[in-house]
């Protein structure tokens, strides 16, 4: 819409529109940031795990020579053999496995949190579109993506070029050593170049991460028009919502003055404000304002009441006291008495 308007997209993104965006699956997450966790949590297990690695492996190795020193060719010498390899394999590599199922669930977890969409498996017809399809390819993003492929390599290539180099003498001497002390260093050298490869993952998952939501920002902007359509939508139409307030305020004007006609009195102002008080001691504790005007509707007060024959008792004291109430309520129980007498007055001229 933005770009069928003209419209720049200079609105910050309102609840709604994030909501939205979330329910389409679309958020802001760093592939980078589950590589480098994988990678950096698979070194440290690595460390703790190699030694029984290694032992649990040549133990392996150990039974698998065993079997084949007795073994024959037959179908089931060869399913036995197969399976107890892959039983023994399972064995070395099922902490692997899980190790991957709960670092790459814990890293997209964390950045987005709880979020199941199945708008995103839905099928689009403008993703078929060839045009649009081209674009992507010399969009910003690929172009971010370019250059991060490329630092990855260079940073990755030049790392660990120079660690093999700071050990390139050491390396000579490997022919006076024995198999044992060769491993162990070249897992040294290994480990090392790992660590490094890790370190620089960690920064430019960073600087993804920091890119993808700034990037999402950035989509989820919205131009003055958008906001103004929502509004609508989540709030209604303003000119709809004053048309039922208006009608809700008539009517309620209307209810208010078919009360008048059963008020005791009305106090008023004398010409300002109009107030209907109505008390029947069988179902209220104290007396009542039915009704309440200022100005027009204090004099439209005042007709109906002569017209019902309802007294009118001019106070202004009362009526700026009773008019600060609203109506249904109650009078304050600081005016029982004057209001009393008030009541008392009009019962004897009614000869109640």
């Amino acid at each position: 819409m933005a770009e069928d308007s003209g419209q720049e997209r200079t609105e910050e993104a309102t609840a709604k529109r994030r909501h939205d965006f979330r329910e389409k699956g679309q958020v802001a997450q760093s592939k980078e940031i589950a590589t480098a966790a994988l990678l950096t949590m698979s070194l440290l297990f690595w460390v703790f795990y190699a030694s029984h690695f290694w032992i649990d492996l040549e133990t392996m190795f150990s039974a698998l020579l065993r079997m084949m020193a007795d073994f024959r060719a037959s179908r089931l010498e060869i399913t036995n053999l197969v399976w107890e390899m892959g039983a023994v394999m399972a064995k070395l590599l099922w902490p692997v496995f899980l190790l991957t199922m709960v670092v790459g669930f814990l890293s997209s977890f964390l950045q987005v949190g709880p979020l199941f969409s199945t708008k995103v498996f839905q099928p689009e017809l403008s993703k078929f579109n060839p045009i649009k399809g081209m674009a992507k390819f010399v969009s910003k993003r690929s172009a971010v993506e370019l250059v991060k492929s490329l630092a990855k390599i260079l940073l990755i290539g030049f790392v660990a070029y120079k660690t093999v180099a700071n050990e390139f003498d050491t390396a000579l001497t490997l022919s006076l050593l024995d198999l044992n002390q060769t491993l162990v260093f070249l897992g040294q050298v290994a480990f090392l170049v790992i660590g490094k490869t890790c370190g620089i993952m960690i920064a430019l998952a960073a600087i993804d991460f920091a890119f993808s939501h700034y990037e999402m920002e950035q989509k989820m902007k919205m131009t003055k028009q958008e906001v103004k359509e929502e509004f609508k939508e989540t709030e209604g139409d303003p000119q709809l919502k004053a048309r039922v307030r208006s009608v809700q305020q008539e009517m309620a004007r209307k209810r208010m003055m078919a009360e008048v006609p059963n008020a005791d009195v009305i106090v008023t102002n004398p010409t300002h404000l109009s107030i209907a008080i109505s008390y029947q001691r069988s179902e209220m504790d104290a007396p009542r304002i039915v009704a309440k005007g200022a100005d027009h509707l204090a004099f439209r007060i005042r007709e109906i009441a002569k017209e019902h024959q309802v007294p009118i008792i001019e106070n202004k004291p009362m009526a700026r006291a009773l008019y600060r109430q609203e109506i249904g309520e109650e009078i304050p129980e600081e005016m029982f008495t004057a209001v009393a007498e008030l009541l008392a007055y009009i019962y004897s001229l009614k000869k109640r």
